[in-house]
């Protein structure tokens, strides 16, 4: 059981790792680059040492103008004994302007009450404020600041546009950190869809020996159809789609 807990401390969770780390450019996008988001429900099973042990679905919705990006995760198997690596249910809202993806809202809840966050975006004010993980978070806001939510749809929006992802900035407690994002390969993998071609991007938090790829696949709106962080040749932990239903 040390074992697991220990890894529960190095991972922050299915639903977590694959918004946070599914790193993208900070380049400005026209306001049109909205119009090719398209909602969206996926499902995806969080495979660690060979065993499902966590079922996420993450939804992409459009409200007037505004988005909502979820992700609700249920623990399998002995991913109940690490609840606090899979938060229930993650909801991030944000705006798609001529400034870039602006984030608006963002909450992680129904897990370790420790590790709940809730963070609320003030544009006229420039300011971040709230709580993360126990503590109180009060930063300048710039339109390079993004969460484990917002980053998702700004990834999505910048290969949806045609420009090569670099580098982002993630809230982390009160202070950001840094990730590098580079596109590596391309690859058709197995899905339970079928064969699907997808291009492989690598993410690495700066100083970090984990390194994140993602095989996302460009005829479904550069949806991921696989996630797989290692650290050396170490396999920490893999995510695979189950199924995705496109409006």
């Amino acid at each position: 059981m040390r074992q697991l807990s220990d890894d529960a401390a190095r991972a922050r969770g299915f639903a977590v790792t694959l918004a946070a780390l599914l790193l993208m450019s900070l380049m400005s996008m026209p306001a049109a680059a909205a119009e090719q988001l398209t909602p969206y429900t996926a499902t995806y099973n969080g495979i660690w040492r060979g065993m499902t042990v966590a079922v996420a679905t993450l939804k992409l919705e459009q409200t007037g103008g505004t988005w909502t990006f979820s992700s609700r995760s249920e623990p399998r198997g002995i991913g109940k004994l690490a609840s606090g690596v899979f938060p229930p249910l993650q909801v991030s809202v944000v705006r798609v302007t001529d400034q870039g993806v602006l984030p608006q809202s963002f909450k992680s809840s129904g897990g370790d009450a420790a590790k709940s966050i809730e963070l609320k975006y003030d544009w006229e004010s420039h300011k971040v404020t709230g709580t993360y993980e126990g503590t109180k978070v009060d930063l300048p806001l710039t339109s390079q600041v993004q969460d484990d939510g917002s980053v998702q749809l700004d990834l999505m929006v910048e290969l949806l546009a045609g420009r090569t992802p670099a580098t982002v900035q993630l809230m982390d407690k009160n202070s950001v950190r840094e990730y590098q994002f580079t596109r590596d390969a391309e690859a058709t993998i197995n899905t339970p869809m079928g064969d699907v071609h997808t291009v492989i991007f690598k993410s690495q938090k700066k100083y970090s020996p984990r390194v994140t790829s993602f095989w996302c696949a460009p005829d479904r709106g550069y949806i991921p159809m696989k996630v797989q962080q290692k650290k050396g040749d170490d396999v920490q932990w893999t995510m695979e789609i189950q199924s995705l239903t496109r409006q």
